[in-house]
């Protein structure tokens, strides 16, 4: 009965406990910026692509037309709303599937789509699927077109890259 009577004043009533007002949190500024969360890949190279494509007998090469193609989906997808097949479900599944016609769309595709973001970025430099017909298929025809043609793509994913890493 004492612990009871503790809580209240001499005269039996309780004591006038003042309840703490919960504390008042302000939410904070947020900022919105449109810098990247992460840095994209800017030093890709045809000298590079070709060498270690050798050593590793292709494999490199796929796992860097899978990041052109991660990439541009990074870099373009909030803008045109598409999104560019995974380079291995190409190769693996669909290039077999179509004999070779599934690769042919795909490469139209993402050479315009790339195309597309170097104007919209006002990155002055000629790519496009006219590119990708004009070098890597009629360019066959002299070997070295499809080299100028990885060339011109690996250049143009590098500098989107490079835009994106500074102005998102």
């Amino acid at each position: 009965m004492e612990d009871f009577q503790d809580n209240q004043n001499p005269a039996g009533e309780p004591q006038n406990m003042e309840l703490a007002q919960p504390p008042v949190y302000q939410q904070p500024v947020q900022y919105v910026s449109n810098a990247p969360v992460g840095q994209l890949k800017t030093n890709r190279g045809l000298a590079k692509f070709i060498l270690l494509s050798i050593v590793t007998l292709g494999i490199y090469g796929i796992v860097v037309m899978s990041c052109v193609g991660e990439d541009l989906n990074v870099i373009a997808s909030r803008y045109d709303g598409k999104k560019t097949m995974h380079f291995c479900l190409l190769t693996f599944l669909i290039a077999p599937i179509t004999l070779g016609i599934g690769e042919l769309v795909w490469y139209h595709k993402m050479s315009a789509r790339v195309g597309t973001e170097l104007q919209r970025r006002n990155i002055s430099y000629g790519f496009g699927a006219g590119s990708f017909w004009g070098w890597f298929v009629l360019g066959a025809l002299i070997i070295v077109g499809p080299f100028i043609y990885m060339h011109k793509l690996l250049k143009s994913m590098n500098l989107l890259s490079e835009n994106y890493n500074m102005y998102g």
